[in-house]
């Protein structure tokens, strides 16, 4: 599986995912923090991918990360996950971008995640995905790795190391595979420019260093015991502010108190087998 995830909402899902495959061996690319643009090469693998939905579309540095991937003779399992609002295009345009960097595509879902701007007393999609979630996903998860027993024709299917799965086909799997129709506009929908914006540090701020490691852009530095964000390589998925231990960043936008107005009713997962 390959995820990128700053806030954990689409590993949580992908693992889930992968579990309920019950494919005992499986690797994990955690693209969330590693800007490194040297190609990934999957081969031989049924790979889960996991990204978060900004604005309807996948997250752009998800796209960037993702698309060092550099599939031969493997599936694809497009997976989103948006803060309860609508995931719109974005599910067929990660299964367009898998697509081009060679996968196969297969099945496809789009799960819940608490949004970026969650936060106390404006919750939005707050602690989720929950427990029904991930029971959803480990679901989805053996739907899909039985959908393609049944396509490939198998009445034994590996059960320790998924890489083995194809190794006997002659025939390209795209031959073999066909994805469900999945939700989604093509062409995808258009996105204005984004103002540049960061969360801000207060006095509980010492400075420790832990929102660095956990920016997926780089953008956050410390200087003179406290941190400082660069607006300009901020993606606002306020991993920073949720992670940070003394609640030493805050990220305050109007947008948070129309989405907690307008998009609190909880969503369920929707899946396309």
């Amino acid at each position: 599986m390959a995820c990128f995830s700053p806030t954990h909402t689409s590993m949580k899902i992908a693992r889930a995912i992968a579990e309920g495959t019950r494919i005992a061996r499986r690797e994990e690319i955690d693209l969330t923090t590693d800007p490194a643009g040297m190609p990934i090469a999957v081969r031989n693998a049924i790979c889960i991918v996991a990204a978060p939905v900004y604005g309807g579309l996948v997250a752009p540095v998800a796209v960037r990360r993702i698309a060092r991937l550099r599939a031969e003779n493997s599936i694809a399992i497009p997976v989103v996950v948006y803060g309860n609002r609508d995931y719109e295009d974005a599910l067929v345009q990660l299964r367009d971008l898998l697509h081009a960097q060679g996968f196969t595509p297969l099945c496809g879902a789009a799960f819940v995640g608490e949004h970026s701007y969650s936060r106390p007393g404006m919750p939005i999609a707050e602690g989720r995905p929950d427990a029904a979630d991930l029971q959803k996903a480990a679901a989805f998860g053996a739907q899909a790795y039985g959908s393609l027993l049944r396509q490939l024709d198998l009445q034994n299917p590996p059960a320790t190391d998924a890489r083995d799965f194809a190794l006997t086909y002659d025939s390209p799997l795209e031959n073999l595979v066909t994805a469900p129709a999945m939700k989604g506009n093509v062409p995808y929908k258009t996105l204005g420019p984004s103002t540049p914006q960061a969360p801000v540090v207060n006095d509980n701020c010492y400075g420790c260093g832990e929102c660095v490691d956990w920016c997926p852009t780089g953008a956050i530095t410390i200087a003179d015991g406290r941190s400082a964000t660069r607006a300009d390589l901020c993606t606002k998925c306020c991993a920073c502010v949720k992670f940070c231990p003394v609640g030493g960043r805050t990220f305050d936008t109007p947008y948070t108190a129309m989405l907690h107005q307008n998009f609190s009713a909880r969503r369920e997962p929707e899946c396309f087998v």
